[in-house]
């Protein structure tokens, strides 16, 4: 018997091995929970590269409900948990993992990011909750639980994370406005900020590298996370662990958040003359 053993739910965001939401995967996998996953249709449907890379990863662990869907439309919405609902009943838990902003808005300065840039960031990043849980809330159980993925370049200034800091700052906001509202029935809604972690979303970030350095270098454990440092977190908030737990943004990061200054040991000590 695991944690989440009679456990249903859905993954949303899952692109490949290296993703956070493959780490997550894995633990709730074995503990025992029966999954369900979308993914981001091809633009050409005669080449389904994405749904092949999804079903490759998932059908070893048993998934039978893998669906496209893709967030910016409102039919893929409504289909993606219709055949969720048709395949697992009401669920217990969801996993939002999804986050874009176009290239060149990402790795400009924020005071240059394009209208339409700042629209399908938003759009993609913060809205597709609101989308998600409002068709989730309808078929979950009471009890139930929601997750979505952030960074503290929601909370500081992170350089080089740029117009996705905005949105994760409204992606906090929109956990806690989401926690409120669907708390009478006991459905929780929290986010894990995970610290830095080679993905293929990451390396679009500029200066990840560095990130990744300033993290061994500066957090309280000297060392960074690990998608399966994120996946042992999303267990308890997923399972009745955290059933007091709301409203909260769970930093996964060795402590790194807590830091206001490098440790004193982080640099060599200048030799006085």
């Amino acid at each position: 018997m695991g944690l989440l053993t009679g456990k249903k739910g859905v993954i949303l965001g899952l692109v490949n091995d290296y993703s956070i939401a493959w780490g997550i995967t894995e633990k709730l996998h074995a503990e025992g929970a029966e999954l369900a996953f979308t993914f981001l249709p091809d633009k050409d449907p005669a080449s389904p590269k994405m749904e092949r890379r999804v079903r490759k990863l998932v059908e070893p662990l048993g998934a039978k409900h893998i669906i496209p869907c893709d967030v910016q439309k409102d039919e893929d919405l409504d289909k993606a948990f219709a055949a969720i609902h048709e395949g697992l009943g009401n669920i217990d838990f969801v996993v939002h993992s999804i986050a874009y902003a176009p290239i060149d808005d990402l790795k400009g300065d924020v005071h240059a990011c394009s209208r339409e840039g700042f629209k399908v960031s938003m759009d993609i990043s913060v809205y597709s909750l609101l989308a998600v849980v409002h068709r989730a809330q309808k078929i979950m159980n009471d009890g139930g639980s929601i997750i979505t993925l952030t960074y503290l370049g929601g909370e500081k200034v992170i350089p080089g994370y740029n117009i996705m800091g905005l949105c994760k700052s409204a992606l906090e906001s929109a956990v806690e406005y989401l926690a409120a509202e669907l708390g009478q029935r006991k459905i929780r809604v929290n986010a894990i900020s995970a610290g830095p972690i080679r993905t293929l979303s990451s390396s679009a970030v500029k200066g990840i590298d560095l990130m990744l350095a300033m993290y061994d270098t500066m957090s309280p454990m000297r060392q960074n996370v690990t998608a399966e440092d994120v996946g042992k977190s999303a267990v308890y908030l997923l399972s009745d662990l955290s059933t007091g737990v709301t409203g909260e943004t769970l930093h996964v990061d060795s402590g790194y958040h807590v830091m206001g200054a490098p440790p004193l040991d982080a640099f060599p000590a200048k030799s006085s003359s």
